[in-house]
């Protein structure tokens, strides 16, 4: 199954905040949905929804108009939705039956997923009684409740510790094998690059950058090298030495026991490498420095508004 958003525009009274957005998402896979506050992501993700109605443009499925009534759609908002003071079954129930199961499938599949969150012993607890990472738990098995053909997830990892985090990043992966397609927007990086192998970088309510990561990555110079080795301080100056001109400079870190060596050309890489594997250095390993996500979500997005 494909998700395409085309040329999608929309107004809020003399504020144009869409000015024609287009992007894909998969079955089996994730796209990052990225952006500073303000950028369109949420206005974007809600016309997907169906909660607002773009101005023009159109969401596909498989080429086909959508048709949200025969598509089951998971959304975990950043903003939580969940009731307090009702207990944890009793609202799952709920949710299980407003997005189409009947009441024994909505009861099955609340037991199953309060299981695969681990938290079976608080399936008849009030969910105010629960700690903000247990609450994000259940509001995940609310998204998963009736095995969504799409997924959209904004900021799921918000406030959870590392083994609720861990928890929900096998979930997720697992929703992605079996074949769900992810849009996920998260200002987290690190998740982005974990589960995402496309990403859509939104400014200004355009689309600054969109493709593949590594393709992305990859375009930038690659003519910085790392290097890594216990004697990088010696290593630092024979690598200026025996290259010359070649070498625009040679950096030691030795927090790091890395030498970054910025090249006059990337073509002189195999000559590094040369030199490398003749010296007389014990070396740990070389690669190209390729900028973070973060280092192009800034360049793609330091301008604002």
């Amino acid at each position: 199954m494909k998700i395409q958003v085309k040329d999608l525009k929309k107004k809020f009274g003399s504020k144009e905040v869409l000015k024609g957005i287009s992007l894909e998402a998969e079955s089996g896979q994730a796209l990052g949905l990225l952006g500073r506050n303000g950028a369109g992501k949420t206005t974007t993700i809600r016309i997907i929804m169906g909660v607002f109605f773009q101005d023009s443009g159109s969401i596909l499925i498989d080429d086909k108009p959508i048709e949200r009534d025969k598509l089951q759609i998971g959304y975990l908002p950043e903003e939580r939705g969940l009731y307090p003071k009702k207990k944890i079954r009793e609202q799952l129930v709920y949710f299980g039956m407003l997005k189409g199961l009947s009441k024994q499938q909505a009861r099955e599949a609340t037991v199953k997923w309060v299981d695969r969150m681990g938290m079976n012993e608080h399936i008849d607890k009030k969910l105010e009684t629960l700690s903000k990472g247990n609450q994000q738990k259940i509001q995940l098995a609310v998204t998963l409740l009736c095995n969504p053909q799409l997924i959209i997830l904004d900021e799921p990892f918000s406030g959870l510790d590392p083994v609720n985090a861990m928890l929900l990043k096998e979930v997720i992966s697992e929703m992605i094998e079996e074949g769900s397609a992810v849009i996920f927007s998260s200002h987290q990086m690190n998740y982005i690059e974990e589960f995402c192998n496309n990403i859509s970088i939104l400014n200004g309510g355009k689309i600054a950058v969109d493709g593949c990561i590594t393709d992305i990555k990859r375009s930038y110079p690659r003519n910085t090298i790392n290097v890594f080795s216990a004697a990088h301080s010696e290593l630092c100056p024979y690598i200026t030495n025996k290259l010359g001109d070649m070498a625009v400079s040679a950096k030691s870190d030795e927090k790091t026991n890395c030498v970054t060596v910025k090249l006059k050309s990337a073509k002189d890489k195999d000559k590094l490498m040369k030199l490398l594997v003749d010296s007389p250095f014990d070396i740990d390993g070389f690669n190209v420095k390729e900028p973070t996500l973060n280092d192009i979500f800034v360049q793609y997005t330091e301008d604002g508004i």
